[in-house]
């Protein structure tokens, strides 16, 4: 009789948990997505060590910044270019303003490891645009 009143209470933990993640879900998808997305490019700044890699630079601080902006979801992709020569992110924000100040705290910024140009960016939606219309390749038949 034991067992069957901890599968129950078990059961019901699981059907309230689900309902519980479902609704935050929901919540957080009608959320009003008044943000907007920023291009922003690193290159290196005053206090690059020349010769060294991107792997040898000071930038312990910018990694734990860089994850924290990921956390609180304004920080959708970010990653250093393959040639060394800096890198790049895409940054969510209600306005240039916003986005300035995020990219001005970041360690790597204030210590002049790294420069920035920051460009508000216009995002395509290719997926719908497939769907809508045809493929070039068909059309070229």
């Amino acid at each position: 009789m034991k067992s069957f009143h901890l599968i129950k209470l078990t059961l019901s933990l699981l059907v309230a948990c689900t309902v519980v993640a479902q609704q935050g879900e929901l919540s957080n998808r009608s959320a009003p997505a008044a943000k907007s997305t920023f291009l922003i490019i690193y290159k290196p700044g005053p206090a690059w060590l020349p010769g060294k890699p991107l792997t040898e630079q000071p930038l312990g601080e910018h990694g734990r910044y860089m994850l924290d902006l990921y956390s609180q979801g304004q920080l959708k992709i970010a990653g250093p270019f393959s040639d060394d020569s800096g890198g790049a992110f895409v940054l969510y924000a209600a306005n240039q303003d916003e986005a300035k100040n995020m990219v001005m705290k970041d360690p790597a910024v204030v210590r002049g490891v790294f420069v920035y140009e920051l460009h508000p960016w216009t995002l395509v939606d290719w997926e719908s645009r497939l769907k809508t219309n045809p493929k070039p390749s068909d059309q070229s038949r």
